[in-house]
């Protein structure tokens, strides 16, 4: 693994409004992540895990801190260039897969390429490498009602790192999941991780999931610390 974070928050500090009372979520957390590194996020509900996610996905901005990928300051950027960097730099994994119903599995990794300037056939190409490599091969065709949970999960996998991310962010990825297929939906993803050399943030209850990555970080008043 190189020496140089893919992902860095810097003492980052997120406050929300409730009834006119301020709501401390982070009060000063940091990390990061370096390439090829699955790195926990746990807490208890409500810790302020998901909150940290979005930040680090640029999909929210923290009141205070830094945030940087790939060595480029984030926090500050405007809108247009934070959303070309999730676009290029960030794939994302929910506890529900969110594919869309109407689309096969090949069309649901498909699209996110084709949206990111690939041609179909290059995305097509793609794809079906991807399914393949999650042992999705004959089930392509298949929309996500005729596929397990399992399945459907492998399909999130493979659009979250379509278009090549360098970061990987994931909450609660095997969170409806029996114990067995979660097992396996992490060891695909954590394969791809190894081989590919993402940084990967994974928030999760799963303990024993959790105790198979490179480190743990708990969310604790705010704050992360190592376990």
């Amino acid at each position: 693994m190189s020496s140089a974070p893919t992902l860095e928050l810097r003492q980052v500090v997120q406050t929300f409004y409730q009834a006119g009372n301020a709501i401390e979520v982070l009060k000063g957390a940091s990390l990061s992540v370096l390439p090829g590194e699955m790195v926990a996020l746990v807490g208890p509900s409500g810790a302020g895990k998901s909150t940290l996610l979005q930040i680090a996905g640029l999909l929210e901005r923290p009141r205070a801190g830094e945030v940087a990928i790939a060595g480029e300051r984030c926090e500050r950027l405007p809108d247009r260039r934070r959303t070309r960097l999730r676009r290029e730099r960030l794939g994302f994994i929910y506890q529900f897969h969110h594919l869309l119903a109407e689309f096969s599995a090949l069309e649901n990794v498909v699209l996110p390429q084709m949206i990111a300037g690939r041609s179909r056939r290059a995305a097509r190409e793609r794809a079906r490498e991807l399914l393949a490599r999650l042992g999705l091969d004959a089930r392509e065709s298949h929309r996500p009602s005729r596929l397990s949970g399992g399945e459907q999960q492998r399909v999130a996998i493979a659009r979250a790192i379509a278009n090549a991310p360098t970061v990987l962010l994931a909450d609660e990825p095997t969170g409806n999941l029996d114990y067995e297929t979660a097992d396996s939906v992490f060891t695909s993803l954590l394969d791809i991780v190894r081989t590919t050399g993402l940084a990967a943030l994974v928030a999760t209850h799963n303990v024993p999931l959790a105790e198979r990555m490179d480190r743990r970080l708990a969310l604790e008043n705010g704050v992360l610390v190592s376990l």
